[in-house]
């Protein structure tokens, strides 16, 4: 039995998010011009890289690196699940191939727990600014472990860039604005920016402009302007994607509060 769902997701750096459930299927040795960046929910595969005899857990971050041939199988009957990123071969550069062909699986539940959140923000639908700051805090940890250098992360404060983040924000709420565009225009590394806002601002970047999104839309949608104009006025892809928001913020719909003040 296979189940088997993928996508390429609009984020610099991926070229594919794959979530898979397969109980007797066996991959023939193969080779990927991408980083493989693997995660284990259920059961534990067995895979050959180089030539060398490795298992993939629950417990464990996998990373095979590009042009190296691997091979996998399920350890035991009930088979496994799996979510892998398919990271673009710059985002680690190509002299970290060797260190991860020598050390390809990393016990880090904190590297686990953001890989993780990174595939919730990759779902269908997802902010891109919140996809593209959990990529950058994995490929930060990612480089950590490849360099043998794994380190707490640093105490990050700069208010002056916060709130000039923020202004950027502010003025470009419906359009939005990449954390690399914003990194860039900053001249910082995104890490970096991430950190400082949210040290000075107490919630994280995407979290604020979701939160500033959903105040424009409540003012226009008791202005009288329709669910699903209201959605691409405030920056939201389309009305389910400001419904999901709206409804976690408010837990109602645009619909019903618009109508609720009408009643009122």
């Amino acid at each position: 039995m296979s189940e088997v769902v993928a996508w390429r997701p609009d984020v610099p750096g991926l070229t594919e998010v794959l979530h898979a459930h397969f109980t007797d299927h066996v991959y023939p040795a193969h080779t990927h011009e991408a980083w493989t960046l693997l995660l284990v929910d259920d059961g534990a595969v067995r895979y050959d890289l180089d030539r060398h005899a490795h298992g993939a857990t629950r417990t464990l971050v996998t990373l095979l690196p590009p042009g190296v041939p691997h091979d996998g199988r399920s350890s035991s009957p009930a088979g496994f699940r799996k979510r892998v990123l398919y990271l673009e071969p710059a985002t680690l550069g190509s002299g970290r191939v060797d260190r991860s062909v020598d050390q390809p699986a990393f016990d880090d539940g904190a590297l686990r727990d953001r890989l993780s959140a990174l595939h919730g923000a990759l779902a269908p639908g997802g902010d891109l600014l919140e996809a593209e700051s959990r990529l950058a805090f994995v490929l930060e940890r990612l480089r950590q472990h490849l360099d043998r250098a794994v380190v707490a992360p640093p105490d990050v404060r700069d208010d002056v860039l916060a709130d000039r983040v923020r202004d950027l924000l502010d003025a470009r709420l419906a359009e939005g604005m990449s954390l690399a565009e914003a990194a860039a225009l900053l001249g910082v590394h995104p890490t970096s920016l991430v950190r400082s806002f949210t040290r000075r601002h107490g919630l994280p970047p995407h979290r604020y402009l979701t939160g500033r999104r959903i105040d424009l839309a409540r003012r226009l949608l008791l202005a009288g302007m329709p669910a699903a104009e209201v959605a691409t006025a405030a920056g939201f892809a389309d009305q389910s994607h400001l419904t999901r928001h709206f409804r976690r913020m408010l837990a109602t719909t645009p619909v019903a509060y618009a109508r609720s003040a009408r009643s009122g």
